[in-house]
C-alpha cells in the first residue's frame, strides 16, 4: 500500500485489489462506464457477477506476470488499473494495460501514479518485457499521458469502435523494456 499526494492536495492510496473489493469494483465499473465513451462498455454494461469478479481478482493475484491495483480516497475506489498477461509461454512476456479513473478525479495525477506503479512492477517481475494497450484515437488526454510514460503508437485499428452512429479508430500502443 502506498500513499500519494494529488495535485489538489488530497491523498490517494494505491493498493493491490482484493477479493473483498469485488462488489465495489462491479459498481465502480458500471458507473464509470457511463462517464466516458472511451471504455469498451457503457453504463451498467459491466456484466461480471460477484463470484466471477472475485475469481478474476484471485487469479490475477496468483499470476507472476499480472497485477490488479486500485486507487482509493477515503477508502472508496476511485480508480483501477491492471496488467494482465497470457500465461502461454510464447506470450507470457507481454502484459496488457487497462486503466480507468472516476471522472471527478481525472486530471489530478492518478493516471500517472497508477501507470508508474504498474510499469515499475512489470520491470521488476523478470517476466514482462512489453506492455501493450488499446485506446481510441480521439482519447487525446490518455494518449498524451501514455506517450509521456514512454508508450509509442504501434498501429491503428480502423473502424474498431462504434458509438452513436459513428465509427472510431483505435491505436495500439506499446512500451518495451
Amino acid at each position: 500500500m502506498d500513499a500519494f499526494k494529488l495535485k489538489d492536495g488530497s491523498q490517494v492510496i494505491i493498493r493491490q485489489a482484493e477479493k473483498d473489493d469485488a462488489r465495489e469494483l462491479i459498481s465502480f465499473y458500471n458507473v464509470v462506464g457511463g462517464e466516458t465513451n472511451f471504455l469498451s462498455f457503457g453504463k451498467d454494461e459491466f456484466m461480471a457477477d460477484l463470484d466471477a469478479e472475485e475469481k478474476y481478482i484471485e487469479r490475477i493475484k496468483n499470476e507472476d506476470n499480472s497485477k490488479f491495483i486500485v486507487a482509493t480516497i477515503n477508502e472508496k475506489i476511485i480508480g483501477a488499473a491492471s496488467i494482465t498477461s497470457i500465461q502461454k509461454r510464447k506470450m507470457k512476456h507481454v502484459g496488457t494495460l487497462g486503466i480507468v479513473i472516476k471522472e471527478e478525479y481525472c486530471g489530478l495525477g492518478i493516471g500517472g501514479i497508477l501507470i508508474d506503479n504498474l510499469v515499475n512492477w512489470s520491470k521488476q517481475n523478470c517476466i514482462t518485457k512489453k506492455i501493450s494497450l488499446l485506446t481510441r484515437c480521439d482519447n487525446y488526454n490518455a494518449i498524451e499521458l501514455y506517450k509521456k510514460k514512454g508508450f509509442k503508437i504501434e498501429g491503428t485499428l480502423i473502424r474498431d469502435n462504434y458509438e452513436d452512429g459513428k465509427y472510431y479508430d483505435t491505436y495500439t500502443m506499446g512500451l518495451l523494456f
